[in-house]
Protein backbone atom coordinates (compact mmCIF):
# COMPACT_ATOMS: atom_id res chain seq x y z
CA UNK A 1 0.00 0.00 0.00
CA UNK A 2 2.89 2.31 0.89
CA UNK A 3 4.49 1.85 -2.71
CA UNK A 4 1.45 2.49 -4.52
CA UNK A 5 1.06 5.91 -2.47
CA UNK A 6 4.58 6.60 -3.04
CA UNK A 7 4.18 6.30 -6.93
CA UNK A 8 1.18 7.97 -7.25
CA UNK A 9 2.83 11.20 -5.18
CA UNK A 10 5.62 10.53 -7.63
CA UNK A 11 3.65 10.70 -10.68
CA UNK A 12 1.49 13.93 -9.31
CA UNK A 13 4.87 15.55 -8.48
CA UNK A 14 6.17 14.96 -12.10
CA UNK A 15 2.55 16.14 -13.70
CA UNK A 16 2.33 19.57 -11.55
CA UNK A 17 6.47 19.86 -12.33
CA UNK A 18 5.29 19.53 -16.20
CA UNK A 19 2.20 21.69 -15.95
CA UNK A 20 4.53 24.77 -13.59
CA UNK A 21 7.28 24.27 -16.47
CA UNK A 22 5.01 24.66 -19.32
CA UNK A 23 3.25 27.69 -17.87
CA UNK A 24 7.05 29.30 -16.81
CA UNK A 25 8.33 28.82 -20.34
CA UNK A 26 5.42 30.24 -22.04
CA UNK A 27 6.32 33.65 -20.31
CA UNK A 28 9.39 35.29 -21.44
CA UNK A 29 11.35 38.04 -19.97
CA UNK A 30 14.37 40.18 -20.35
CA UNK A 31 15.55 38.01 -17.33
CA UNK A 32 15.13 34.94 -19.30
CA UNK A 33 18.24 33.17 -21.07
CA UNK A 34 18.31 34.81 -24.55
CA UNK A 35 18.37 30.61 -25.81
CA UNK A 36 14.85 30.66 -24.91
CA UNK A 37 14.12 34.29 -26.37
CA UNK A 38 16.20 33.21 -29.77
CA UNK A 39 14.21 30.20 -29.90
CA UNK A 40 11.09 31.81 -29.55
CA UNK A 41 9.61 33.40 -32.84
CA UNK A 42 7.45 35.59 -31.22
CA UNK A 43 9.70 36.49 -28.56
CA UNK A 44 12.61 36.73 -31.14
CA UNK A 45 10.39 39.35 -33.28
CA UNK A 46 9.86 41.52 -30.26
CA UNK A 47 13.74 41.27 -29.47
CA UNK A 48 13.96 42.70 -33.48
CA UNK A 49 11.75 44.96 -32.90
CA UNK A 50 13.23 47.27 -29.73
CA UNK A 51 16.97 46.25 -30.80
CA UNK A 52 17.30 45.52 -34.26
CA UNK A 53 19.94 43.16 -35.61
CA UNK A 54 20.92 42.20 -31.87
CA UNK A 55 18.97 38.36 -32.51
CA UNK A 56 21.15 38.28 -35.40
CA UNK A 57 24.64 39.24 -34.39
CA UNK A 58 27.29 36.20 -34.02
CA UNK A 59 27.97 36.93 -30.60
CA UNK A 60 24.50 35.77 -29.37
CA UNK A 61 26.02 32.56 -29.85
CA UNK A 62 28.24 32.82 -27.01
CA UNK A 63 25.50 34.33 -25.20
CA UNK A 64 22.57 32.08 -25.51
CA UNK A 65 22.91 31.11 -21.49
CA UNK A 66 22.86 34.94 -20.24
CA UNK A 67 20.00 36.42 -19.83
CA UNK A 68 19.00 39.24 -21.61
CA UNK A 69 19.16 41.84 -18.99
CA UNK A 70 22.59 40.84 -18.11
CA UNK A 71 23.80 41.66 -21.71
CA UNK A 72 23.21 45.14 -20.80
CA UNK A 73 26.38 46.26 -19.57
CA UNK A 74 27.94 45.09 -23.43
CA UNK A 75 24.68 46.23 -25.35
CA UNK A 76 24.24 49.95 -24.80
CA UNK A 77 20.93 49.71 -27.07
CA UNK A 78 19.31 48.06 -23.91
CA UNK A 79 18.48 50.52 -21.79
CA UNK A 80 16.85 50.36 -18.87
CA UNK A 81 13.93 52.03 -20.40
CA UNK A 82 14.14 49.28 -23.52
CA UNK A 83 13.98 46.50 -21.35
CA UNK A 84 11.02 47.65 -20.02
CA UNK A 85 9.28 48.07 -23.31
CA UNK A 86 10.65 44.38 -24.20
CA UNK A 87 9.13 42.85 -21.07
CA UNK A 88 5.52 44.48 -21.97
CA UNK A 89 5.98 43.38 -25.40
CA UNK A 90 6.93 39.69 -24.09
CA UNK A 91 4.06 39.81 -21.68
CA UNK A 92 1.55 40.38 -23.95
CA UNK A 93 2.64 37.75 -26.95
CA UNK A 94 2.54 35.23 -24.66
CA UNK A 95 -0.73 36.38 -23.53
CA UNK A 96 -1.93 36.11 -27.29
CA UNK A 97 -0.72 32.76 -27.54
Amino acid sequence: MRTNFLSCAAGTAIIITLALSSAWAETLSSDSQMGEILDNPSAKSVLDKHVPGLADNPQMGQARGMSLRSLQMFVPALTNEVLEKIDKDLEASSQDN
